[in-house]
């Protein structure tokens, strides 16, 4: 059995997500392939990601492609592209609605595994705060981090979700589309050349 297909049967999970106020059942939206340019680090799949079983098929993912200058063709080419979250499945809602956080024990099981098959990545889109706390360590905001995004680039971009909710954020700090985007967009188009 391969690892994808390791990871596909997956169930660990299963009793966590039924206990939550959506009672699902895991289903890994997995999106990778050896010798893939760029990384997608995100959280975890949203409600639509799970029932589509494809990542970022939602407005987060819209927003994503025009930050990247991506149309979704090259977006979901896995030759070029990885998308792996800190958690595979979709975690659920709590009782108030609100997205449950990615679990951890679905990085520790399986992102070692993970980037090793991956190989070497020449560009990693850090998105939210689990995936850049995971791979740049705990102790800075995502707001600290995004604007100190010199520091890591060119081969590491930490990125604020693509949700509506940073809406506010993104109008808050405009430097983020009038310096950032276009220095993250020429190195997409350069890693994926």
């Amino acid at each position: 059995m391969s690892l994808l297909d390791d990871i596909a049967a997956c169930r660990l999970c299963a009793p966590a997500f039924a206990a939550t106020a959506t009672a699902h059942a895991p289903r890994p939206v997995v999106w990778i392939r050896p010798g893939a340019r760029l990384l997608i680090a995100g959280q975890a799949p949203g409600l639509r990601v799970h029932e589509s079983g494809k990542p970022f098929t939602d407005p987060s993912g819209d927003r994503l492609r025009d930050w990247l200058g991506l149309d979704e063709a090259t977006f979901y080419d896995r030759d070029r592209i990885a998308i792996v979250p800190m958690a595979f499945c979709f975690p659920g809602y709590d009782a108030k609605g609100s997205d449950l956080p990615p679990p951890g024990l679905c990085a520790r099981t399986w992102r070692a595994k993970v980037m090793e098959a991956l190989g070497q990545v020449r560009l990693t889109l850090l998105v939210g705060s689990h995936a850049q706390n995971w791979h740049l360590g705990k102790g800075s905001s995502v707001n600290a981090r995004v604007a100190d995004w010199r520091r890591h680039a060119p081969s590491v971009f930490p990125l604020p979700h693509p949700s509506w909710r940073n809406s506010g954020w993104l109008k808050r700090n405009p430097w983020f589309t009038s310096e950032l985007l276009p220095a993250l967009r020429a190195r997409v188009a350069e890693v994926l050349a």
